[in-house]
Order: C-alpha cells, then sequence, then structure tokens
C-alpha cells in the first residue's frame, strides 16, 4: 500500500474580517478549526502539520498528535502558507493533502476521494475553477514549490499541473468562514 499524503491543515490567517480568534469560535459545539482536523481522521488519515502564524490558534495547541509549523510570513498572504507546507512534504517525500483549517463543511469522503486519484486533483467549485482541498502527487510538489518561489498566487500553479483532477464536491461542503454571520450559517448545517 502507498503511503499515505502528508496533510497540512492551513491555519495561519489573521481573520481580520471576522474580527479575530476566528478558528477557536465554536462552531457548533467545537472550535471551528476542530473540524478540518476531525474530517481528516475520519478520513482514516494521519495527523500531519498545522501552519500558524506567530499567534497559534487554541484548536492547533489543542490537537497534540499534530505538528504546528509557524509560517513567519503569514502577513503575506495564503500562498506563504502553503509554500511551506509544500516544502515540508518535498523535504519528505510525500504526497501533501492541504485544506484549510475555516472550511469545516468538507467531509471525509471528498478527501478521500481526492486522495484516492492516481493524479494530483484539486476541488472543483460550482465556477468551474479548482482550489482546495487539494492532494498533490510527488511528481507535482516540486512544480508547485517552484512555481510559488516566482511569486505566482498558489491557484493559477495548481490549476496549470498536466493531468490534474478536478473533483466536484457538494457547493455546501465548500462555504468557508470569514465573517460571524457565515460561521453561524455553517454552524445551522453542521447542527443539522
Amino acid at each position: 500500500m502507498a503511503e499515505m499524503p502528508l496533510v497540512a491543515v492551513l491555519a495561519a490567517g489573521q481573520a481580520r474580517r471576522f474580527g479575530g480568534g476566528k478558528l477557536d469560535a465554536d462552531c457548533a459545539g467545537k472550535p471551528l478549526g476542530r473540524w478540518a482536523l476531525d474530517a481528516v481522521a475520519e478520513a482514516g488519515l494521519r495527523p500531519g502539520l498545522i501552519v500558524v502564524g506567530s499567534t497559534s490558534p487554541v484548536f492547533a495547541n489543542d490537537a497534540t498528535d499534530w505538528t504546528l509549523v509557524v509560517n513567519p510570513d503569514a502577513n503575506d498572504g495564503l500562498g506563504t502558507s502553503v509554500r511551506l507546507a509544500v516544502g515540508k512534504a518535498l523535504f519528505a517525500g510525500r504526497d501533501l493533502l492541504i485544506l484549510l483549517a475555516d472550511m469545516p463543511l468538507v467531509t471525509a469522503g471528498h478527501l478521500k476521494a481526492l486522495i484516492d486519484c492516481e493524479t494530483s486533483a484539486a476541488t472543483r467549485y460550482p465556477d468551474g475553477a479548482t482550489g482546495v482541498p487539494v492532494c498533490l502527487r510527488g511528481f507535482d510538489v516540486e512544480r508547485v514549490y517552484d512555481g510559488l518561489g516566482e511569486r505566482r498566487g498558489a491557484a493559477s500553479i495548481i490549476r496549470d499541473l498536466d493531468g490534474l483532477t478536478a473533483m466536484d464536491a457538494e457547493p455546501d461542503v465548500l462555504l468557508d468562514v470569514d465573517t460571524s454571520e457565515q460561521l453561524e450559517r455553517v454552524a445551522a448545517k453542521l447542527r443539522g
């Protein structure tokens, strides 16, 4: 059996639109950021990396099986966290599954579908764009790392990978939380 991908949960954002503290905010009975970690566990994947900024969210500090990686350049955007995670996978010689800590509706089934692809696989959004969660195969990890070094956006680099599989997901699965109103919306869906 092939080695499972390294998992990286990106949690280094400032949550400015939310007013700070977003990933530790209660979302249907647990911290918002915890939902991503639980989806990883439910998918049968091992804990990996949580990429954090200079201040680590409590949910990440409480995730003792996970390795916290501090992104000193987090204020420069999401691409810096992606590059950090991709660099760790490149160094380890591993495939990489990237997901965001503020997308609590992503399911274990969707993560499994991504990692079951033989090629790199990204999530296709309703508008046709591809994005996270994404699973990068070893042969693409270096390409993404090099492309991010050229200051290109991660989305355009991943979109341009040869043979990329685009996996559809239910639209609600792809909701992320940037505001308190969005938090209440996804919490209501999680409560069912």
